[in-house]
């Protein structure tokens, strides 16, 4: 017999819900869902990241031993070395010759590469320009160029025998400057760099731009303020992280050059096989066959970049604690 007091008003049985046991089962088949989404990405980086960094890690704490006279494959064996390989490629006057070399190359980079990406990202935010869409593909552009396609079309412009540069000076009867040879260098391989990573930082500081809001120019226009007091006292304080994130990016990218120099090297005796660190690290591996140096030393860039950057965001992060406290 039915109670009434269970039905609802109108006559009619209200549905049941689902056991508490079935919708705990539901929850826990969906709990597992995130991992699997990640699975994917996490063989991926497991794979093709953490584990060539391990490998190279275990390959720069070995060496070759040769055992007795023999020569074959039987008398070299791969035996532990310790910290013997990080010791000789910190003493070895070719890779910290390299590493001078790559921090003028970086001294010219990363000023000029952000000072032209903040100029640029300025002038695209400002209310008088007009094309914008059109400006902002053409600076990002050469980013999309791959870096050998780019070290090769301004290697032979470089050139004096094939520059229209140079053509030009030969006829308003100016001197012709040899831009791969000796200070030059630096000047023709830091424009490369330049040209190609303006672009990519002008992005990224114009969204944090865009990404102000109206009433604070509002505020600024109200109080008075021409658009260089603008730019100056509101603009680049408030896209400050961006320009933090571009100079960490800049000085990796710097503290690995290996695609420009490479390139240009038959184009010029000024670039060794050993002109940066990365090259020297090439040049153990495949030139010498010493893989062991070679990953010590790709060990101690490694270190070195992470040194500099742990740094440089930790004096940015202090600063940035000090201006909040005021």
């Amino acid at each position: 017999m039915r109670d009434p007091r269970r039905e609802p008003a109108g006559g009619v049985a209200a549905p049941a819900g689902r056991p508490p046991r079935a919708r705990a089962r539901s929850h826990g088949r969906g709990r597992g869902a995130p991992y699997l989404f990640l699975l994917p990405a996490t063989v991926l980086f497991a794979l093709f990241f953490a584990l060539p960094i391990g490998y190279a890690l275990w390959l720069s704490l070995h060496k070759v031993e040769v055992k007795g006279l023999g020569l074959g494959a039987g008398a070299r064996a791969e035996v532990w070395a310790g910290v013997e390989n990080h010791t000789a490629a910190l003493t070895d006057s070719e890779l910290l010759s390299g590493a001078l070399r790559v921090l003028g190359y970086g001294a010219i980079v990363v000023p000029v590469m952000l000072g032209l990406a903040l100029v640029f990202a300025l002038m695209l935010d400002s209310e008088k320009v007009r094309g914008t869409r059109f400006t902002r593909l053409a600076i990002f552009l050469p980013y999309a160029v791959p870096g050998v396609v780019a070290a090769l079309l301004w290697g032979f412009l470089y050139l004096p025998d094939v520059s229209p540069f140079h053509f030009v000076l030969d006829r308003l009867g100016m001197p012709q400057p040899d831009l791969l040879d000796g200070g030059p260098l630096y000047l023709a391989l830091s424009n490369i760099a330049v040209w190609g990573g303006t672009g990519f930082n002008m992005i990224v500081i114009y969204t944090a731009l865009r990404a102000i809001p109206a009433e604070v120019y509002e505020a600024a226009r109200l109080d008075g303020a021409t658009p260089l007091q603008t730019a100056l006292r509101i603009k680049i304080p408030m896209v400050a992280p961006s320009l933090v994130l571009t100079f960490f990016f800049s000085i990796i990218a710097t503290l690995q050059v290996f695609s420009e120099p490479t390139t240009l090297k038959p184009l010029t005796n000024s670039v060794s096989t050993t002109w940066s660190p990365l090259m020297k690290v090439y040049q153990d591996a495949f030139g010498k066959g010493d893989i062991h140096a070679a990953a010590a030393g790709a060990v101690l860039i490694a270190v070195a970049t992470l040194l500099l950057s742990f740094g440089f965001l930790r004096a940015a992060n202090s600063r940035t604690r000090q201006e909040e406290a005021r």
